[in-house]
């Protein structure tokens, strides 16, 4: 009761300031210091406030300071950052930023959980902000992460698209949106890119900070607030079989209040890569099954903001996805009878205070609920749908950072977790569990050039209790190298699923069963890593570690058992298989990764991933992992007055993926030429682009299958057109 007086105390004192503060208005242009032009985009930040504003198309901003306020803190991710100190007779002021061509250093937070420079943290991140993922044309976080991203790739058949990361799967991935976990499936497909600000990636474990499945990684996608008066953006893309995309978005902030409106209409065309099909004797049989799917979907998002002080903030958001795939009619047996359809809508709200100049609490609450059906279009079921899956996620983070002197900062907070899932397919009706998780960081400034941090998440559980997860990180700077090493525990707790399913197969007679006896899955990752960087040069190399152990597979029943069961149940089934933590696996590897500035306008990045990933318990690789990957990109940009030209010449270059149930995928290739064509009109900007995907036509042509290496058609054509308009 005393705590939340004092809360109450807090949030009523910072009205109450908001009332009464004087502001004054400060208006500024923020330019280019060796060209001039304008710099648009820019983030101008009042130090030690969560005031802030966005410069327009001609580098112009307008910023109401309080009273007590000196200094702003102006940020680009394609400049050096800049502090400007305000007196009280500037007006309009002028602002040059120094270009940095690599390694641009920009805010993240998905290390720490707190604001940090990227080369400042303990924790390595890899950043791609919404210039990389601009020249590469990106449509969504899947086309992102193949085109940027060699420790990640993706596998899709008729059971949807897995994503596997350092030789995990997306089970072991943690994907975020602004921190906030996502929750049932199309977590990543349901993000609009149009309104993605920048992607973070941490590779290994990171539960202390997160809790469950941030095993292999975190994926934190960050998207863009920007806070012009007025910013309106339509992104438009059209490509071969028919793949098209199409968002809007409209952000307007008035005074202390803002709105974010987003929506995004995704569609495709299905496509054959073969139209024949081995039967059970190896004969080629025709099918019109197709290897990707014809499907269209919709996404609308809203977020309101209100800011009474310039320490306190308050936001509500809600988000609803659909998504149907749109299958060919049934020809013999060779074509599955249903289209899946999948309903997802989200709602939260938040405040964030700020105690002093380096202190803040921060309290959010986030709910996600996604659906499956199948919806059977032909057969005796013709007209009937089936609901798969039923997820209602709920989450509540009360969370507060604490400046302790000149050489802490301590995070701590607590996180209530409530999950419940139904199926019609697996026999589950409404189950539930609950998770409570109580977590502390420090983050330890020893001298300019020693930092590190330690975590421990102490987590109750409703189905396997109390488990504690640690992580330990240093980081040591000297000149332009950065050399890292940390320790993390990670763990993952069983699905709803795992735990409760009952699901029966008529066509092979067998019964899959869930345990409620089932433990979490634990994992010890290591990680050390070096990097050097300049202004016009970075590279990296990092090494890691990663077993983990009590795995959750499916345990075959002997004869015996399954007579047993059979006997006492009344059934029988030939086979039944239960989940059990019987598998453990051991990942080792290496990441490099370099970023060079030729001159000119040229530049070039690249990376190159290697993955020893062992499934210990059957003595042959993960599934689903990959060797040997890697991402090239060649780039050239040139500004002609009010005209920019980038043209982007990427790659991907894979290795063979391993599937436990269907062997080995081909290794393959895909190159990518895309262009851009950028005019800046004073308050509009308009930019055409266009492209070749697949420049080289490579395409797996095997017979149809369910271990394609990759679902490319061939060489493809796309047309696209960014219209933006800020005041």
């Amino acid at each position: 009761m005393e705590t939340k007086k004092m809360l109450l105390t807090l949030l009523v004192a910072g009205c109450t300031q908001g009332l009464f503060a004087q502001e004054r208005v400060v208006t500024g242009r923020v330019i280019d210091a060796e060209t001039g032009r304008p710099v648009s985009g820019a983030t101008i930040r009042v130090a030690e406030s969560l005031t802030g504003c966005t410069t327009n198309n001609e580098g112009l901003f307008e910023l109401s300071m309080p009273e007590h306020a000196e200094r702003i803190r102006i940020s680009h991710l394609a400049y050096e950052p800049e502090s400007y100190r305000v007196t009280q007779t500037d007006k309009a002021i002028e602002i040059r930023l120094v270009e940095r061509y690599v390694n641009m250093n920009p805010v993240v937070v998905t290390g720490t959980g707190t604001h940090r420079r990227m080369d400042n943290t303990p924790i390595p991140v890899q950043v791609y902000s919404a210039k990389d993922l601009r020249t590469a044309n990106v449509t969504n976080v899947q086309e992102a992460m193949m085109k940027l991203n060699p420790s990640v790739s993706f596998m899709t058949n008729g059971m949807g698209t897995t994503m596997s990361m350092n030789g995990l799967t997306d089970r072991y991935i943690l994907v975020l949106e602004n921190g906030k976990r996502l929750a049932g499936d199309d977590t990543y497909t349901r993000i609009d890119m149009a309104n993605v600000k920048r992607i973070e990636v941490l590779s290994g474990a990171a539960s202390a900070l997160y809790g469950s499945d941030a095993i292999a990684g975190v994926i934190n996608i960050i998207t863009d607030d920007a806070q012009n008066k007025a910013n309106v953006t339509s992104n438009t893309r059209y490509g071969s079989h028919n793949q098209f995309t199409q968002s809007v978005n409209a952000d307007f902030q008035v005074g202390k209040f803002g709105s974010f409106t987003s929506y995004q209409r995704q569609q495709s065309d299905g496509w054959q890569l073969n139209p024949y099909t081995e039967d059970d004797d190896g004969n080629l049989v025709a099918t019109n099954k197709e290897a990707s799917t014809a499907y269209h979907s919709n996404t609308i998002g809203q977020r309101f903001t209100f800011d009474p002080t310039d320490r306190l903030s308050f936001y509500l958001r809600g988000n609803i996805y659909t998504y149907t795939t749109d299958r060919p009619m049934p020809m013999g047996d060779n074509t599955t009878n249903y289209d899946m359809r999948h309903g997802t809508y989200t709602y939260g709200a938040g405040a964030q205070y700020m105690i002093n100049k380096k202190s803040y609490l921060n309290a959010d609450y986030f709910s996600d609920n996604h659906s499956t059906y199948k919806d059977y279009f032909t057969g005796d079921d013709m007209g009937t749908n089936e609901m798969t899956k039923r997820i209602h996620h709920h989450n509540l983070n009360v969370k507060g950072i604490f400046q302790l002197g000149q050489y802490n900062k301590l995070s701590t907070g607590f996180e209530y977790i409530r999950e419940t899932l139904s199926s019609e397919s697996d026999n589950i009706e409404w189950k539930g569990i609950s998770t409570m998780a109580l977590y502390a960081q420090d983050e330890v400034n020893f001298n300019k050039h020693f930092q590190g941090v330690v975590g421990l998440r102490y987590i109750y559980h409703q189905s396997f209790h109390s488990y504690a997860t640690p992580n330990v990180a240093l980081l040591y700077k000297v000149g332009g190298f950065n050399f890292r090493g940390s320790y993390a525990s990670g763990f993952r707790s069983p699905e709803l699923a795992e735990l409760y399913t009952f699901s029966e197969s008529k066509r092979t007679s067998r019964l899959t069963i869930g345990n409620e006896n089932l433990k979490p899955e634990k994992s010890d990752n290591l990680t050390l890593s070096a990097e050097y960087t300049n202004r016009n040069f970075s590279v990296s190399a990092s090494g890691f570690y990663n077993h983990i152990r009590d795995m959750i597979n499916y345990r075959e029943f002997s004869k015996e058992e399954t007579d047993r069961y059979n006997q006492e149940n009344g059934t029988d089934f030939a086979s039944v298989q239960i989940r059990d933590n019987i598998q453990s696996a051991t990942i080792k590897g290496f990441n490099v990764r370099f970023d060079a500035y030729i001159g000119a306008g040229f530049s070039m990045n690249g990376g190159y991933t290697f993955v020893d990933a062992k499934d210990n318990t059957n003595d042959r690789p993960v599934d689903k992992s990959v060797k040997h990957s890697g991402v090239v990109a060649a780039l050239w940009n040139h500004t002609w007055n009010k005209y920019t030209l980038n043209v982007n010449f990427n790659g991907r270059i894979q290795g063979e993926r391993f599937s436990q149930s269907y062997g080995y995928a081909p290794k393959f290739s895909l190159w990518n030429l895309n262009t851009s064509h950028r005019f800046v009109l004073k308050d509009f900007i308009l930019e055409p682009g266009v492209g070749i995907e697949n420049l080289f036509d490579y395409v797996d042509d095997r017979p149809y299958n369910s271990n394609y290496a990759t679902l490319t058609p061939g060489r493809t054509y796309y047309v696209s057109l960014l219209v933006k308009f800020n005041k």
